[in-house]
């Protein structure tokens, strides 16, 4: 199993570098990622969309046959806590797109 993270010595489009990584490194990298920007979204749309991403990425990681037995308890364990923040923010959501009024307007104001 290759461990080492190289430059390919390559830049992107963007002009960032390029990395070489195992597959269960770059995937934790994007979760990682995604986790940060779950944080730093200014929008709650963003925020779903990105949990339901990152209860994917610790499926995926924490079913990784190279991975230890501990490790893969300890994604399990994120995972329903991430989960679980994401129903609670799907539910917030519906609640808002669709809030409940004590009483109907007035069709004209005196």
């Amino acid at each position: 199993m290759n461990t080492d993270i190289r430059v390919t010595g390559r830049t992107g489009e963007t002009g960032e570098e390029e990395y070489v990584m195992p597959c269960a490194e770059a995937m934790l990298a994007g979760t990682l990622a995604l986790m940060t920007g779950h944080v730093q979204a200014c929008c709650d749309g963003h925020r779903v969309l990105m949990a339901k991403k990152i209860v994917a990425n610790l499926v995926l990681l924490s079913e990784h046959p190279l991975l230890s037995p501990q490790f893969k308890t300890m994604l399990w364990n994120l995972r329903e806590r991430w989960r679980e923040q994401l129903e609670s923010a799907q539910d917030m959501q519906t609640a808002q797109a669709d809030p409940d009024l004590w009483h109907a307007s007035p069709s004209a104001v005196q």
